[in-house]
């Protein structure tokens, strides 16, 4: 077996390179995993520069039998990324040239290896607007992104990374190529093949350009840092900030007690429940504040609010941010937690929380949920850390069971296990478990018809293949 591999290793760089093949120990820079839960084995990687060379590769592993497993920025926190025993590792970072800028069409057309931190600054370098933002955006790519359907801070906004999609360029499992990168915004030629492959994690086909749509850069733009008593109130809050501020309101994150007392320093004083909301506007920028001010005020008046703090420069909205978006890395600097990304309607949120909160009490107790996550899109982070005294190894014993009291309490209010952080091999199974059986069973028809030898992404998303019908 190892002579075998060693010959198609050569193979492989005969024909595209020893610098677009790896293996050995030049493989292991590929192998990392940002929580260290799914460290790859990759021992082959091939490394691509254009989307001719992604085709020519998918072309020659499939002569040789070997699956293949795509990687963006290698930030996914699902296991979906990385390769296992066996598997090649294709990685998409040198396709990173960003092909056109439209200031008129307002999009941007880039190749899957882009930063998206670096499509911001080019956007912006335009006077526009890169809505899509991500705390890993430093390191994250525009394919990853719209592999798995990334979310984010900006959602409540300006959609998932499906909804500022206006084309795709797909190299499908038997090397072809199927591309819509003319940018339409309305085009109705048929079945919608774009939004089959975002979010699929790169089972049905490996993303190799895409056209992002722009907007224009907002005049001003400011952050509150809101305390209140109850879930109940940040839905109150939300509500007329909706209606009062209208769409200058692009942010409206929430964080709980134990999430707020990880990071300092607060803008305020540590409550029961924080808000973050982000107001970005064309208008100028004193209007909006007064704007801001105002509704700020009315809701301390009504007792909506415990506390209000309103940033007054640039320098201060970002340090705002840096604090909401410094919860993940605090936690793992704790002690480290049990992570559970979910959705839920926005009605049953504060309930959810409440029975959730109960049930973990009642059968794992001293268990500490740490809750924060973008309420405008009814996306929680429920994490869960280890009772005092406890590491995070000894406490992981319990991740099954935990597990099924929050998905379960998350089914029960009609709700999502798995929000924005995808399915890849974390949630295989709990997808194969809790799933609807008809849309399994399409899944699993959809992806023996663009994949029929499961070369792609294998053991992702979709557990080993099943028989048709529901």
């Amino acid at each position: 077996m190892h002579k075998v591999f060693n010959a198609q290793v050569l193979a492989l760089q005969q024909e595209f390179g020893s610098e677009q093949v790896l293996s050995g120990a030049e493989s292991e820079p590929f192998n990392q995993e940002p929580r260290g839960r799914f460290m790859g084995q990759a021992d082959l990687v091939l490394r691509p520069r254009t989307r001719s060379e992604v085709q020519a590769m998918v072309r020659a592993t499939a002569r040789m039998g070997l699956p293949l497993v795509a990687q963006g920025g290698a930030t996914g926190l699902v296991g979906g990324a990385t390769a296992q025993r066996g598997e090649v590792l294709l990685s998409l970072k040198r396709l990173n040239q960003i092909r056109q800028l439209d200031t008129v069409g307002l999009s941007v057309t880039a190749e899957a290896g882009c930063i998206l931190a670096d499509l911001q600054r080019a956007a912006a370098e335009k006077n526009l607007l890169m809505p899509l933002s991500l705390a890993a955006e430093g390191s994250c790519t525009l394919g990853g992104n719209l592999a798995t359907n990334a979310g984010g801070t900006q959602v409540l906004r300006w959609g998932n990374a499906r909804d500022l999609c206006l084309g795709l360029e797909v190299v499908t499992a038997d090397g072809d190529c199927w591309s819509d990168l003319d940018g339409l915004r309305k085009d109705h030629r048929g079945l919608n093949l774009r939004d089959l492959f975002i979010g699929s994690e790169g089972t049905l086909g490996i993303i190799t350009a895409a056209v992002m749509k722009l907007a224009p850069a907002p005049r001003s733009r400011m952050a509150a840092w809101v305390t209140l008593d109850s879930l109940a109130q940040a839905l109150d809050l939300l509500c007329s900030a909706r209606t009062v501020l209208g769409d200058a309101l692009s942010g409206f994150e929430v964080m709980g007690e134990a999430a707020q007392t990880l990071i300092a320093p607060l803008p305020l004083p540590v409550a029961p429940w924080a808000v973050l909301l982000e107001l970005s506007s064309p208008r100028d920028e004193a209007p909006v504040r007064e704007d801001l001010v105002a509704w700020l005020g009315q809701m301390l008046e009504r007792a909506w609010v415990r506390e209000a703090c309103v940033s007054h420069s640039l320098a201060q909205f970002q340090a705002f941010w840096a604090l909401r978006e410094s919860i993940p890395g605090a936690q793992t600097r704790a002690g480290g937690n049990l992570k559970h990304d979910i959705s839920l309607p926005l009605r049953c949120i504060p309930q959810f929380v409440h029975e959730c909160e109960a049930a973990l009490a009642q059968h794992f107790p001293g268990a500490r949920p740490v809750v924060f996550g973008h309420l405008g899109d009814g996306n929680l982070h429920y994490n869960i850390a280890p009772p005092e005294g406890q590491t995070l190894a000894t406490f992981s014993a319990q991740e099954p069971l935990i597990n099924r009291v929050i998905f379960d309490l998350v089914a029960k209010h009609q709700g999502s296990f798995s929000a924005e952080h995808g399915i890849g091999r974390l949630r295989a199974e709990e997808l194969a478990h809790r799933g609807n059986s008809t849309g399994l069973a399409l899944m699993h028809r959809i992806k023996r018809a663009l994949d029929p030898q499961n070369r792609l992404n294998p053991g992702r998303v979709l557990l080993a293949s099943r028989p048709d019908g529901p």
